[in-house]
């Protein structure tokens, strides 16, 4: 079962994702909060799988609350799916270097944000559509990279093949295509990225993609 928390300033949203996520059988929800603060303490006291954070609340916002459940070494299994109406390049990139998962917009699908709670819960990065990726390759190559993760050096420590893995991780393959392209299982794959995960003192998939691109394993591409 996916435990959900939902935090949100209004209510009236929290009550259409509530309804949402407990009509699906392998979902419930453990508590809702209006603010970041109240969000750490829900999570805290009742636990969570997954977090559906507003980036905009009052007091401590969706962005400040991320941080401190990724830095919370007892929260290490929570993942943060940041919400939001304002889809710009730094929300998208700051998110992610908060510790989120993924971020989508509240205009989703209510299939695609169901989706979204499954990919996350299941330690893959919510990096889609390609349009989200372009977004953090574009804000990445204007160089703001201050506090935004290990230096190259510390991509020292991985195998050639490890590196293959990573740049395909970048690209937003799952791990059956990762698989295909580089003629390896599916389980091979994944014990790299477990290694990944723990050489690079990643939480997830999320993590590795900002890794690759602020470390320069990745060049950020451009149309034309």
């Amino acid at each position: 079962m996916i435990r959900v928390v939902l935090a949100d300033d209004q209510a009236l949203l929290r009550s259409a994702f509530r309804v949402l996520v407990e009509s699906e059988p392998d979902m419930t929800v453990t508590g809702e909060a209006s603010d970041g603060a109240a969000a750490l303490a829900v999570v805290r006291e009742r636990g969570a799988d997954v977090v559906l954070m507003d980036i905009r609340m009052p007091g401590l916002d969706g962005l400040a609350a991320t941080r401190e459940i990724s830095a919370d070494p007892l929260l290490s299994g929570v993942r943060v799916v940041i919400l939001t109406t304002f889809e710009s390049d730094d929300y998208v990139v700051e998110s992610l270097r908060a510790g989120a998962s993924g971020f989508l917009g509240k205009g989703a699908e209510p299939g695609e944000l169901l989706s979204a709670i499954r990919l996350v819960a299941a330690g893959e990065a919510l990096l889609s559509p390609a349009a989200t990726r372009s977004l953090i390759t574009r804000f990445l190559a204007t160089g703001e990279r201050e506090g935004a993760g290990p230096p190259a050096a510390d991509l020292d420590v991985l195998t050639a093949r490890e590196r293959e893995v990573l740049v395909e991780v970048a690209g937003g393959l799952s791990n059956d295509e990762i698989a295909a392209r580089l003629e390896v299982s599916p389980l091979t794959v994944k014990t790299h990225i477990n290694r990944l995960l723990t050489k690079l003192a990643a939480r997830d998939r999320a993590q590795l993609v900002m890794t690759a691109y602020e470390t320069g394993l990745v060049r950020p591409r451009f149309p034309g």
